[in-house]
């Protein structure tokens, strides 16, 4: 049995996915009026957003931009002594860029980058979402009524962002983040990382780091939403080929996670995952499940193959590989 290392407690869960468009006014029709999001506030460039499932004021912020990517990845701390305590590691390690006074919604935060250059932040303090009462459920445990509209998704889930070396930004992740390893991919005999899905509670992955095949840094291959159930995923499908939006690949199943699953892309550029069913970890001392390249497969455990698109498109876009020796990666899937 392998030796049980004391979890890091501080950082409590994903808070807010920021995400870059070039095309403003249409990515927010497609997150609005097609996936069901509330919008709860603007401010310059920026639309904040909520899906009503979502205790916080807003989980999602959408800002103009002149390329598709991530923006800032929020995550809440336990308390705000948890909050100093990270702040003072990540200063540590070099990666701090300073505190800010507040944003919409939330108090003070603290920016750092990962090693890979992704712009993150930490914070404590949030304002709960209150309701008005256009949009109050009758249910007392639910944040926001179910609309309808659209595919109506139930709450922000993961990211999955591009690194060139993986390991090193997983190890950043599980030291720094108090980031738990639920699935890993190993390539060359257990030599190369390919992927590592991790989470800070009991879902099966809040983040995952995927390699980079073009060798480039900061970027982002998909956001994903929480939705209940298959038969959502597929009513998703409907919705979107009715109004002309690029769907990628799904509904199928990943083995990897075991979610069914939908990408797509959102009018800016960035692709976009409709999420559900997948398992959660409620063993502190579960152990990572780790597949090699046979085991591993396409990632697809039924359903339509992933296209070429799938491993090679992120966001920002690289039309070809940064350097050389990069060209010549391992094919994988990023779920």
């Amino acid at each position: 049995m392998s030796e049980y290392k004391e979890p890091l407690l501080d950082v409590a869960h994903l808070g807010r996915l920021e995400l870059l468009t070039p095309k403003l006014d249409q990515s927010l029709w497609y997150f609005r009026d097609l996936l069901g999001m509330e919008v709860v506030a603007t401010e310059g460039d920026s639309v904040y957003m909520r899906a009503y499932g979502d205790y916080a004021h807003s989980t999602f912020k959408l800002t103009a931009a002149s390329q598709p990517g991530p923006g800032r990845i929020s995550w809440r701390c336990m308390s705000p002594q948890a909050l100093e305590r990270r702040v003072k590691a990540i200063e540590a390690a070099g990666l701090g860029i300073g505190w800010q006074d507040g944003d919409i919604g939330r108090g003070r935060f603290y920016e750092f980058r990962d090693p890979d250059g992704h712009h993150m932040d930490l914070y404590f303090e949030e304002q709960k979402y209150r309701a008005p009462d256009a949009l109050r459920s009758t249910l007392k445990n639910l944040p926001q009524r179910y609309t309808a509209r659209g595919a109506n998704v139930r709450r922000i889930d993961h990211l999955a962002l591009c690194a060139q070396d993986v390991a090193a930004n997983r190890e950043f992740a599980m030291d720094l983040l108090g980031f738990r390893v639920r699935e890993q991919v190993l390539y060359n005999h257990g030599q190369t990382e390919i992927g590592s899905w991790m989470s800070l509670g009991q879902i099966h992955h809040e983040m995952a780091y995927v390699l980079d095949v073009k060798g480039a840094h900061g970027r982002m291959h998909h956001m994903s939403f929480w939705i209940d159930n298959r038969e959502d995923v597929l009513r998703a499908a409907d919705i979107l080929a009715e109004n002309n939006i690029f769907i990628e690949a799904g509904p199928s199943k990943h083995n990897n996670s075991q979610a069914f699953y939908l990408y797509s892309y959102e009018p800016g550029g960035n692709r976009i995952e409709i999420y559900s069913g997948s398992f959660i970890v409620t063993a502190p001392d579960f152990e990572t499940v780790t597949w090699n390249e046979e085991e591993r497969g396409t990632g697809v455990y039924w359903g339509g193959a992933l296209p070429e698109s799938f491993l090679n498109y992120c966001t920002p876009n690289v039309d070809t590989p940064v350097a050389a020796e990069n060209a010549n990666v391992p094919v994988f899937d990023p779920v």
